[in-house]
């Protein structure tokens, strides 16, 4: 197939979702498609989502604009983070149109979520097919009214540190021991180490899990890690450390290399990203490969992969009571720590890789690209038995 891919910004992004656009570029052409990549200017967090989104919507009434999507392709995949910019040029391509949702703008607790629901759902409108990272991203988008035999849900795959930085490659012995041995020795440290992943904007929740830190009756060392998008919520979260006094627990290590991320997820107990809402979170999936069971939120996709009190415990958004006592119900028992840890890793062998992924969204393209029917796939990528 020649498929086309149109997106904001560049693939080269660090961000979940354009690792999965990416990856999937990467396998669709290893499966012998044509994908021509689009790459429109980024409307992103830069000056605030007052101007952000309303330049994406003037880009939507130019007719220079428009020119650039018109590419020779039998398909063409969108991810939805451009949809201002695209959803009154859609109706004149001359090509089917899927969608990668990663997660909605109006499932995010925003001040203009009525606009953001009232134009996602016009765009979502204009699509033949429509790729789900999660069962929760699913329903969103057949909430707004997309047929839910157009849709496939088809999670990434959490493989990041596959290779030398992964935990998992000193299962068979050497300096760092086994898989195992690893797990129990962290378990049994006094101190819970806590790592916190994600960009640094409302959204992730730093600020609810410095509360929950700050409320927790457990001994608590907090690693921040993740670049700043927005600096006034930055700035805001420091002073809530100051202000409960835990400078000397909470660090703030900014965005790190692979390997950088590595060795602090290896040296980490737990990953917590309490989010205010998370169309999918890759990163609980890279966590568990280090055997990191997840504090996560309920809102959103997480629990696709987070078993509450098995792979990790779910807390509700903005609660950092429910942080604090689920970071105290870890801390406090080792052997449950340490059982957690163990499925957390299991759960990650579990998960699908990039190639089982990109089969079912092929699917969907092919379908789309022939004028079937996309009722391919109305369920989750199942879990490859153990």
């Amino acid at each position: 197939m020649k498929i086309g891919l149109t997106l904001y910004g560049s693939l080269d992004e660090q961000s979940g979702g354009f690792r999965y656009d990416r990856k999937l570029v990467e396998e669709l052409r290893r499966a012998g498609d044509a994908v021509e990549v689009i790459e429109l200017p980024w409307r992103g967090a830069a000056g605030g989502a007052w101007r952000a989104y309303p330049r994406g919507l003037l880009d939507g009434v130019s007719p220079r604009f428009r020119d650039r999507l018109r590419v020779d392709v039998d398909v063409m995949l969108q991810d939805e983070l451009a949809h201002p910019s695209l959803w009154r040029h859609n109706r004149a391509l001359s090509c089917p149109i899927v969608g990668i949702v990663h997660h909605l703008r109006a499932s995010e607790p925003r001040r203009l979520s009525p606009l953001y629901r009232a134009v996602e759902r016009r765009y979502l409108d204009t699509l033949d097919g429509v790729v789900c990272n999660s069962t929760a991203t699913r329903e969103a988008v057949t909430d707004l009214g997309v047929d839910p035999d157009a849709t496939v849900v088809a999670p990434p795959a959490g493989d990041r540190f596959e290779g030398p930085n992964s935990l998992g490659d000193s299962a068979g012995g050497g300096d760092g021991g086994t898989l195992a041995d690893r797990i129990a020795d962290r378990a049994a440290e006094r101190s819970l180490r806590v790592a916190f992943v994600g960009n640094l904007a409302p959204r992730k929740g730093l600020d609810t899990l410095v509360e929950g830190v700050a409320a927790a009756d457990a001994e608590i060392d907090l690693t921040a890690v993740g670049r700043s998008v927005d600096e006034s919520h930055v700035r805001d979260v420091r002073r809530l450390v100051d202000r409960r006094g835990l400078t000397e627990r909470v660090r703030f290590a900014g965005r790190l290399s692979d390997g950088e991320l590595a060795a602090t997820l290896r040296e980490s107990h737990v990953l917590a990203v309490p989010s205010r809402y998370e169309g999918f979170g890759i990163v609980y999936v890279e966590g568990m490969a280090f055997g990191l069971p997840a504090v996560a939120s309920r809102a959103g996709g997480a629990e696709d992969v987070v078993t509450d009190g098995e792979t990790g415990l779910l807390v509700d958004p903005d609660d950092p009571e429910s942080v604090a006592d689920a970071l105290d119900a870890l801390a406090s028992d080792p052997d449950r720590l340490a059982e957690m840890s163990r499925a957390a890793r299991r759960r990650y062998e579990r998960h699908p890789d990039w190639k089982e992924t990109t089969a079912r969204v092929r699917r969907l393209l092919a379908a789309v690209a022939d004028g079937d029917s996309p009722d391919v796939a109305q369920s989750p990528v199942p879990e490859v038995p153990t």
